[in-house]
């Protein structure tokens, strides 16, 4: 079963989150008056993409980045003719102008700059095809390159809202040498930016005002997310029911296969006095986490090693506790300020009403025009 409709009435993130949680295998076409897009996506992962909107494919691109000498790429196009069943990257490969591993760094860059530019994208057409590959067509052309393991949807989301916040920051290619142009972290204790501000405060001045206007209850939850990422080394949000805790979404956590280990997560928290306490009384908590089989059964989940400290935010709308935020600094150990992280969640919760709000009134005027 396929998904047709046009980004007016979902937008991009919800397209992502459908497909991420549902683990789909297929190809999601893009199309707007300006430009068309195609991403390629294995099992929920983003494994391919690129869009008219760029000029040039992915071997100009290294030939750019001066990863492929412009002589090298004429002699390839020269063999395409003769060979034109091969793509110009196989060839590139087979004429030993670069290595796998350095092609695989370079697509996944394309890719990223294909799904931050479709991110501004707020009108047109799309239409997602199970186990389809675009053959033929620009956006998915014989360029490209299909990556090896895939690309969570959700990191893509998070990162391309940061990207987009970020002004002056533009496509920048893998360095040649290894490891090279990649900045040493300065340690996650630092609570402090640039220029002396506080990374809570600056995130909170950056974000709030997308809280404002969000398109759906899934753009609310990864705007949390990306706060918490700012300011915390790892983190998970959970969604609350009666009687259980179900994970929804992550960032930093050192794991094989991190989002569908997350989403795998049900933790009855009512066996757990530390946590029913926190979802009880609606308040947030900074410190040690209380041992108990519950709480050491999430420590397991994300990983096993026991953080020194840790922050749990409920997230409440409508009266109750919808959500919580866990957040820690594993390696580091210590606990940064946070007060603008828990204002922003508070907002979430009052902007989450919003959304819930226009929801209902949307169902109950299609209602109305139904009979």
């Amino acid at each position: 079963m396929g998904l047709v409709g046009r980004l007016e009435d979902l937008g991009i993130s919800d397209i992502f989150q459908i497909l991420g949680i549902g683990k789909k295998t297929g190809t999601l076409a893009i199309s707007t008056l300006k430009a068309a897009a195609g991403i390629r996506f294995r099992d929920g992962l983003i494994i391919r993409a690129d869009t008219s909107a760029f000029e040039g494919g992915l071997a100009d691109d290294l030939v750019k980045a001066g990863l492929v000498k412009p002589s090298t790429l004429e002699l390839a196009l020269l063999v395409k003719k003769t060979l034109p069943e091969k793509s110009i990257i196989d060839i590139l490969l087979e004429l030993g102008a670069m290595k796998k591993e350095m092609l695989e760094k370079a697509a996944r860059k394309r890719i990223e700059k294909a799904v931050f530019e479709v991110m501004n994208w707020q009108e047109g057409d799309f239409q997602f095809e199970l186990d389809e590959e675009m053959n033929g067509s620009r956006p998915l052309d014989s360029e490209g390159w299909t990556l090896s393991s895939g690309l969570s949807p959700e990191y893509l989301l998070m990162e391309g809202a940061r990207v987009h916040d970020e002004s002056g920051q533009g496509f920048i290619m893998p360095e040649t040498g290894e490891d090279a142009g990649r900045e040493e972290d300065s340690g996650w204790d630092d609570d402090w930016g640039e220029g002396g501000s506080r990374k809570d405060i600056s995130s909170l001045k950056a974000l709030t005002q997308e809280l404002r206007f969000p398109n759906s209850a899934s753009e609310i939850t990864l705007l949390i997310l990306r706060f918490a990422s700012d300011i915390f080394q790892r983190g998970v949000l959970f969604m609350t029911g009666p009687d259980e805790m179900a994970g929804l979404g992550q960032f930093g956590l050192d794991i094989e296969n991190a989002d569908e280990r997350i989403r795998q997560i049900r933790l009855d928290f009512r066996e757990s006095p530390f946590l029913s306490g926190i979802i009880k009384t609606a308040h947030s908590y900074r410190g040690a986490i209380e041992k108990d089989r519950i709480t050491e059964s999430l420590v397991t989940e994300l990983g096993g090693k026991w953080p020194p400290e840790a922050a749990f935010f409920p997230l409440t709308a409508e009266g109750k506790v919808v959500a919580l935020i866990y957040c820690d600094n594993v390696d580091s150990g210590g606990m940064p300020e946070c007060e603008g992280l828990e204002i922003f969640i508070s907002q979430a919760g009052l902007a989450l009403e919003k959304a819930l709000l226009q929801r209902r009134l949307q169902d109950f005027q299609k209602d109305k025009d139904n009979k």
